[in-house]
């Protein structure tokens, strides 16, 4: 794919499909950027015609694969729902004693593993109907959440982008024990701010993630900036990577870095 950064950079808003053009070519994502709507209406949860639903129950990030890997479109409720962590931070149960010790692994503590339990990031108790999920670039929906799995250094770009784009700094991540994608989610869109965590148990045996890859969530009503960000400094110094002289192509000239043994000079 031939991306136009300079055409893309005289527009005044990007599509979602730009958006992720923009962000997978740039940024050589190895994976789709999963918009997730959460609906609160029943009846638009209902009406919302997705490609595919769960066969059998599944987990939350489990359920995402089918857009981050491939191009569909999904929805699920809690009845699709398989894992205990998800519901709980989805509002669809209260946590219980029960959940209490499934989280002891956690902290050898009881007391403490209810601590960890009750003070996770939730949607309000019974006000989600259901979610979808969908490439970034077939959204056909306002997305509540951008997911993104993503290595270190593509976690580093994005996140100074969304820097670059909002004037957010520090940053500041929120870190649950168990529930990193689910939760993860949840705190990007009660925040209104990016959220990064490490894999938990589940989202690491979801898939591909054995290079060590980090989950990433952007606020869907950010995500337009963070893309435009991206596009203003590659057409501004043309190329998206931060390291070294700015304007590489991603990731960039990296190799031993200011070493004065690794430098070019211009073929005569």
């Amino acid at each position: 794919m031939l991306l136009n950064v300079k055409e893309l950079a005289q527009k005044d808003s990007l599509s979602y499909q730009e958006m992720q053009d923009a962000l997978e070519y740039l940024f050589r994502l190895d994976y789709h950027p999963v918009a997730i709507k959460f609906f609160f209406d029943q009846t638009e949860y209902d009406n919302y015609q997705a490609e595919k639903v769960p066969g059998p129950k599944m987990t939350y990030c489990q359920i995402a694969l089918a857009s981050r890997f491939n191009s569909f479109t999904v929805k699920a409720s809690a009845d699709n729902l398989l894992c205990g962590n998800a519901k709980t931070v989805f509002g669809f149960r209260e946590a219980d004693d029960a959940e209490v010790d499934g989280h002891v692994k956690y902290t050898a503590d009881w007391d403490a593993a209810k601590k960890c339990l009750l003070s996770k990031p939730k949607l309000p108790l019974g006000e989600l109907k259901g979610f979808a999920t969908a490439p970034l670039g077939k959204a056909d929906f306002e997305p509540s959440v951008v997911f993104f799995v993503v290595n270190p250094l593509q976690a580093y770009h994005i996140a100074n982008d969304y820097i670059g784009a909002f004037g957010e700094h520090p940053l500041t991540y929120k870190h649950t024990v168990n529930s990193a994608v689910c939760a993860g989610s949840v705190v990007s869109y009660l925040d209104n701010a990016i959220n990064m965590t490490t894999m938990c148990a589940g989202s690491f045996t979801s898939g591909k993630t054995e290079k060590g890859e980090v989950n990433l969530f952007i606020p869907g009503s950010k995500i337009g900036g963070v893309a435009a960000q991206l596009v203003h400094r590659t057409n501004k110094y043309g190329g998206p990577s931060m390291l070294g002289t700015p304007g590489q192509e991603f990731p960039g000239m990296d190799a031993c870095k200011k070493c004065p043994m690794i430098k070019f000079k211009d073929a005569k």
